[in-house]
């Protein structure tokens, strides 16, 4: 499998190139040259483990870089540390079924991703040292509007061939998920608050990556969703649910709700609809930022700036993953998309063609939900005993608006992450694993910064070589 860039690059990369560079030469994101068929492997893939179903679909993408007993692997090792044994399993309710995407070390979907994503980067570190007889590194750069940034960190902690430079919002991002991060004190792990939102620690990353010559020099790397291995393992769990869903409930329509903010992942679950896993709706819920609402029912993609809400998580205006679906929605037109990308960075935004919007409308169902409506949502599920964190309760009443049949919800994280919403909602604090409820008692490191690029920079460059 090779791969190509979403702005029209001829060049092609393999998948290690993808995984350690993140984003393409030309600054666009990395998708695969082609999608493998799938749907005559399905009825066989039903009776898979999390990490036979992994192996599987992971397995066409992955290509000769890794020999079927390292992905093997590199799988066990990665899900191993999940405390459920299903890794992901299903919890019925009255309105369908909760896909539980929180039982990793920071108790969010993050980890599903990030986990393998960690130890993918040291096997490929490893193999390129090997290759060219001298020490490889890699010096992570992210950001982060909560869970990825805690995941990340646990993922990469550590590991003495790479270090991680996270940013995150100052002061908006949840307590929990501070200190998640926070707390963390390993020598190749650093924190940085940024003094302005998630979209700018978005920018200054995404600048970063898009400096080649910057790129080579600091030896960059991405962990956000930008990076195509975090959609590949999203992937598995659209197919491990789906399935399951499906043998019981042949007849059914197969639907998820996906609470969205970054796009990447609903993009996964629309990778798994083109790899013949039978989705019949996709439905996208945001909260008040509402970018991905409004292009995809206008066409219009204006970004505000990006307001607060009960769901944090999801307070972002540009979709960074959206640029992969635009990439198919103009038949793989690079320099379209490359046109829709400047015009967003010099004008603030771009317009979908008639035949591209009509397209999109077709693909997704979107709905908004306010902050009452998810504190309505996380009380109607706390009556059936069962508690879920606010960007659940959002995709759990977009289900709710858009149909009455079985749906699949996603759970992106455990309640007790943002307990202040959730006690708001139910007038009491979420049950809390040891784990969190510990993180009180800790210290914490971190370093603040301005919303800008070039100070980033400078303290990459003055922390990139502190790692003994």
């Amino acid at each position: 499998m090779r791969y190509i860039s979403t702005r029209g690059s001829l060049k092609s990369y393999s998948f290690a190139d993808v995984v350690l560079a993140g984003l393409a030469e030309d600054g666009g994101l990395f998708v695969p040259e082609s999608t493998p068929d799938c749907s005559s492997m399905l009825e066989h893939w039903t009776a898979l483990s999390y990490q036979g179903l992994a192996f599987e679909v992971m397995k066409p993408f992955v290509g000769s870089e890794l020999s079927d007993s390292e992905l093997h692997l590199l799988i066990n090792n990665s899900y191993e540390v999940f405390s459920h044994a299903e890794t992901t399993p299903l919890t019925p309710f009255s309105n369908g079924f909760i896909l539980e995407l929180f039982h990793g070390p920071t108790f969010a979907f993050k980890d599903i991703a990030l986990q393998f994503l960690g130890n993918l980067f040291e096997i490929l570190l490893q193999k390129q040292t090997e290759q060219k007889k001298t020490e490889e590194t890699l010096n992570i750069v992210g950001a982060t509007s909560g869970d990825t940034g805690s995941a990340a960190i646990y993922a990469v902690r550590g590991k003495k061939s790479i270090q991680i430079f996270m940013l995150h919002p100052k002061g908006k991002v949840s307590k929990v998920q501070e200190m998640q991060m926070t707390t963390v004190l390993d020598p190749n792990v650093h924190n940085i608050a940024i003094e302005g939102d998630f979209d700018d620690c978005q920018a200054i990353v995404k600048s970063l990556l898009s400096d080649l010559p910057l790129r080579k020099k600091l030896k960059l790397g991405a962990v956000n969703s930008i990076n195509w291995a975090r959609i590949l393992a999203q992937m598995v769990y659209y197919f491990y649910a789906g399935l399951k869903f499906l043998k019981v409930h042949p007849k059914k329509p197969l639907i998820f709700s996906v609470p969205t903010g970054n796009f990447g992942d609903v993009f996964a679950g629309y990778m798994a609809k083109k790899m013949g896993l039978p989705i019949s709706q996709l439905i996208v819920a945001t909260n008040a930022n509402d970018i991905v609402k409004r292009v995809i029912e206008t066409g219009d993609y204006h970004p505000d700036k990006a307001c607060e809400t009960f769901s944090p998580a999801m307070d972002i205006q540009i979709s960074s993953n959206f640029e992969r679906l635009l990439f198919d929605l103009t038949d793989r037109n690079g320099a379209t998309v490359s046109r829709y990308m400047t015009s967003l960075k010099e004008h603030g935004g771009f317009n979908l063609s008639e035949q591209e919007l009509d397209t999109v409308k077709n693909m997704f169902k979107v709905v908004k939900i306010t902050d009452e409506e998810t504190l309505v949502g996380i009380q109607s599920m706390k009556q059936q005993n069962i508690e879920v964190d606010p960007h659940t309760a959002v995709g759990i009443v977009a289900a709710r608006k858009v149909t009455d049949e079985g749906v699949i919800c996603l759970a992106t994280a455990h309640p007790a992450k943002f307990p202040e919403v959730v006690q708001q909602a139910i007038g009491e604090p979420p049950g809390t694993p040891i784990a969190i409820s510990d993180l009180a008692d800790k210290q914490t490191r971190c370093d603040f910064i301005e919303a800008n690029a070039e100070a980033v920079v400078d303290y990459i460059q003055l922390n990139c070589n502190s790692h003994t």
